[in-house]
């Protein structure tokens, strides 16, 4: 594969005392969209805001397109790194229209290549029909939009999205997700966005870094993430899941309350080894004909399915989410099969 447009390499960055980033690692490629996801405070968007240079590293290196941007000696201009930004408050121009906004910084053209460039990026964004409005006069997705087109008109190299979706509606933000990472595909821009949003991770990035503590505990597709979670911490904040006591029996076997679960199981764990085993939701199903119970101690509707809470006959609970047609009480006992077709093993933690 050729070599990343964006890496960076064992980056550190404190405030006085306090570490944020350690040593922080990562390689995107050209066309590739990826995204840092993680809670607040985990480091997510100093690492971005280090990217686009406005934050020193004291360790470590940035390198785009193979050039070194920024190291504990070296700290290239904003303005210089051929970066696009799009903010969380989207910082547009309240005095210029939206042709003006996305033609800011076009001005290095003639007039003439300016507005055909600013029509361009007008048809893109499907913004034609408002390019004399100003930004108050546009809804959250268009000043979205103008934002997002401002930021590549000049054709950067990089593209970086800071919470771009979280002043937005739900149904909105995933909308605009989609219609975001067609846009960049369309134009084979490369990005990199933080979130806290794993709809909005999944939906838009090619490779997604989970954060936690200043560093990324795994890179990796949204599929991967899910079902090949790297360690505990990913397992716990990727999607929904429980935890589950078992045995391993042999390689490809691993005795739960439940009965035996078979499948490849990640890790070598000996014979007789405690180990924790995440269920998710879709690995368990209902069925009227199991003999296997489990009391109904929540629920939560959520259209064409149910989210369940159930407890076994130990007292663990798991989740399963169930066609909504089944619509059981609080209290009930319901039959349900285990169908985990990927185990993920953790070594126990009691």
């Amino acid at each position: 594969m050729s070599s990343a447009l964006l890496q960076l390499n064992q980056i550190q960055q404190h405030y006085a005392e306090h570490p944020v980033l350690n040593r922080l690692s990562l390689s995107l490629y050209k066309g590739e969209i990826g995204c840092l996801l993680g809670p607040s405070g985990c480091g997510k968007t100093t690492a971005l805001r280090c990217i686009a240079g406005f934050e020193l590293i004291s360790d470590g290196e940035i390198l785009i397109n193979g050039r070194c941007v920024s190291s504990a000696s070296t700290c290239m201009p904003p303005e210089k790194r051929q970066i696009g930004m799009v903010f969380q408050d989207y910082a547009l121009f309240p005095h210029l229209d939206v042709a003006a906004n996305i033609g800011f910084g076009l001005h290095r053209l003639s007039r003439i290549e300016r507005k055909q460039h600013v029509e361009k990026w007008l048809h893109i964004v499907q913004l034609g029909n408002v390019a004399n409005n100003y930004p108050h006069e546009l809804s959250g997705g268009q000043q979205q939009r103008v934002a997002l087109a401002r930021a590549l008109a000049p054709r950067p190299e990089l593209l970086l999205l800071d919470e771009p979706f979280s002043n937005l509606d739900v149904n909105l933000r995933e909308h605009l997700s989609v219609e975001v990472r067609e846009i960049l595909k369309n134009q084979g821009i490369t990005a990199i966005l933080v979130t806290h949003d794993q709809s909005e991770a999944f939906a838009i990035a090619d490779k997604i870094g989970v954060m936690f503590n200043g560093d990324i505990q795994q890179w990796d597709s949204a599929y991967n993430l899910y079902h090949r979670p790297a360690n505990r911490q990913v397992a716990d904040f990727i999607g929904q899941g429980a935890f589950l006591s078992g045995y391993v029996v042999d390689a490809q076997q691993i005795e739960v309350e439940v009965g035996i679960l078979k499948g490849e199981i990640p890790h070598h764990y000996p014979v007789g080894s405690k180990v924790d085993i995440l269920i998710r939701p879709d690995d368990i199903v209902y069925s009227d004909a199991s003999p296997l119970r489990a009391l109904v101690v929540h629920k939560a509707f959520r259209g064409a399915e149910i989210l369940y809470t159930l407890q076994l006959g130990s007292g663990d609970k798991v989740l399963s989410l169930i066609p909504s047609h089944h619509n059981h009480s609080v209290g009930e006992k319901i039959g349900i099969e285990f169908i985990a077709t990927h185990i993920v093993a953790f070594k126990s933690e009691s």
